[in-house]
């Protein structure tokens, strides 16, 4: 098969696969209470929080929804950047709830400043936030927004740190984060279907007053569960096996060598594109540590580079997203991903650029 080298998901190590090959426990005992237990201490040093995780059997959408019902009682502004942070707007209005948004191009990062004045308008108690746009490869400025959040009382601050989860430092206490939500298939290297997600104490409390919150993805059902070691439903046994393995992994190579690896990984990819004369859409400053994000130059056949690259060396890499589509290519360095599997990309992809 090809490897991925797209935005998500990503290449899952064999390891991994024997991993999540373990004989299947039941969910209502004391094996999968232990299972859960041993995946918290690192989801929580990844994430920078004492808080519990909940383990959500769903893509990060279902979490990320979820805070919408469960914490919005007056009005959300979403925080708008690419295809993912638009549509964060368009779900809380499929919930008919208040929302507004900060809107800013595609390609461009949104400034703290504005946070700081739609904010002043008043009537908001709820934010979202996506930390790393994985449609235009923008990297928000997460504590610079995160501190104008909270210099608002009683607004809460939602963060979908999906792309950007175990691969740079994250430090929810910290910085006032409400609820941080991550799926695993991204640089935490597993299959879709689990996502992770810690919610502060007034995010709980604020989930208490709401009604309607449904039952699959209450806060409520999950905290109560929690406190046992176990979920609301049942779980994807086999993937939290797979991330009981992904974190021990982690902490063998040490989170600060991880967090050297994507960034070093990161570069190279950064250089490769220079070299060739490809622009990153980002803007410096606000870039991307997981993934890159080029644009297509004029002339420059895009959908034969990427099929050649497939056909001839077995690495794919994807094309644009949304209303970027065509205008733009990306190229993930997450999760497993090394020096030497990246140069591999990098030699394959100079082969095919001739």
């Amino acid at each position: 098969m090809p490897k991925l080298f797209i935005p998500g998901p990503i290449d899952v190590s064999k390891e991994t696969y024997a991993a999540m090959s373990q004989p299947m426990i039941g969910h209502r005992g004391g094996e999968f209470e232990a299972l859960y237990a041993s995946v918290q201490p690192g989801l929580q040093q990844l994430s920078g929080t004492t808080r519990p995780f909940f383990l959500s059997t769903s893509s990060a959408w279902g979490v990320m929804e979820a805070a919408l019902r469960n914490l919005c009682a007056k009005k959300v502004l979403t925080l708008c950047c690419g295809a993912f942070s638009d549509k964060w707007y368009d779900v809380a209005q499929r919930n008919g709830l208040q929302a507004d948004k900060i809107q800013v191009e595609w390609g461009d990062a949104i400034s703290p400043a504005a946070v700081r004045a739609k904010l002043e308008e008043g009537g908001f108690d709820l934010v979202t936030l996506i930390h790393n746009e994985t449609s235009t490869g923008v990297m928000n400025d997460l504590a610079g927004i995160a501190k104008v959040v909270k210099s608002f009382p009683g607004v809460l601050l939602v963060v979908d740190t999906v792309s950007s989860f175990s691969a740079v430092p994250l430090a929810m206490d910290e910085l006032g984060i409400d609820v941080l939500l991550a799926g695993v298939q991204k640089a935490l290297a597993l299959p879709p279907g689990l996502a992770v997600f810690a919610c502060s104490e007034a995010a709980m409390e604020r989930a208490k007053s709401l009604p309607n919150r449904g039952y699959y993805f209450d806060f409520i059902e999950f905290a109560k569960n929690a406190a046992k070691n176990n979920t609301p439903s049942t779980p994807a046994i086999s993937l939290i096996f797979g991330l009981q393995h992904i974190l021990a992994v982690i902490a063998a190579e040490g989170v600060q060598k991880r967090f050297a690896r994507h960034a070093s990984n990161n570069a190279l990819i950064h250089a490769w594109g220079a070299r060739h004369g490809f622009k990153n859409f980002a803007p410096a400053g606000n870039q991307s540590l997981t993934l890159t994000c080029f644009h297509t130059p004029a002339g420059f056949d895009q959908a034969a580079f990427i099929k050649t690259l497939k056909s001839k060396h077995g690495f794919i890499i994807n094309g644009g997203y949304g209303k970027i589509k065509g205008l733009t290519f990306r190229i993930s360095n997450m999760g497993n991903e090394t020096t030497t599997t990246m140069n591999e990309l990098i030699a394959a992809m100079d082969d095919v650029l001739g």
